[in-house]
């Protein structure tokens, strides 16, 4: 590894449970003393992963917020900076989903999904990519859905969500593909997370969340001349 990768800054969103957390603990196993900011709207729930990563040797802060606050993110942003300096990856993984048809979907159900899913991830990225243009360096990895890139019934205004992250993703990568940050949305299908608890589908035919989160680690480690631009992980098992 190079001097660069000991230690990250690395910033997750969503971190309190289920593939956040799994991320947490793959970069703390991965890099001794990468420095984590772990972002949930739980204090609690994030200062038991805390611990978790701690033990693992990384160096944990807990950053309580709701990301799709602008103002909360405007904060988050400082206080970030002031405890751990400049942030080497942001991974956006905050989401919710929430299902129904079409037709009984009301606006406010809509807007809660959009809200939840990509402006929480517009308001994050905005608020630290403009250091990681400025370094000239860093990774941002969105998470996205197989509903973002094949639609399925019963959840509209999550699939628009989530082919809005896949867009909004191709869009940043248009971007700052001349700037030193590279861009990386990615696609997991059925995972064991809080997300599909209640699904019906047997944890059998599911994917443990700890290997979605090794993708992460791997696609962090690839050279600089080399970016993932979209990855797709399914379970073996089937095309969930």
């Amino acid at each position: 590894m190079t001097s660069r990768t000991k230690a990250p800054v690395v910033v997750i969103t969503g971190a309190s449970q289920g593939i956040g957390a799994a991320i947490a603990r793959a970069f703390s196993g991965e890099f001794k003393g990468v420095r984590l900011a772990l972002v949930a709207r739980s204090p609690d729930k994030l200062a038991g992963i805390a611990r978790e990563c701690a033990a693992l040797g990384a160096a944990p802060g807990v950053f309580p917020c709701d990301v799709s606050d602008e103002a909360a993110v405007a904060q988050l942003e400082a206080a970030v900076r002031r405890r751990f300096g400049a942030v080497d990856v942001l991974v956006n993984n905050a989401g919710k989903y929430a299902g129904g048809p079409f037709l009984s979907t009301s606006a406010a159900e809509f807007d809660r999904m959009i809200c939840a899913n990509l402006r929480s991830l517009f308001l994050v990225t905005r608020a630290f990519a403009p250091a990681m243009v400025r370094r000239r360096q860093g990774d941002i990895f969105n998470m996205g859905s197989i509903a973002g890139i094949t639609a399925m019934p019963g959840a509209p205004a999550y699939v628009a969500a989530k082919f809005g992250v896949a867009g909004l993703s191709k869009a940043l990568r248009a971007e700052f593909r001349d700037k030193g940050v590279r861009v990386c949305c990615v696609h997991p299908g059925a995972t064991v997370s809080p997300s599909w608890k209640g699904s019906g589908v047997p944890q059998r035919r599911m994917m443990p969340a700890e290997d979605v989160a090794r993708a992460f680690v791997a696609l962090y480690r690839m050279s600089r001349r080399t970016v993932v631009e979209e990855i797709v992980l399914r379970p073996q098992l089937g095309d969930l």
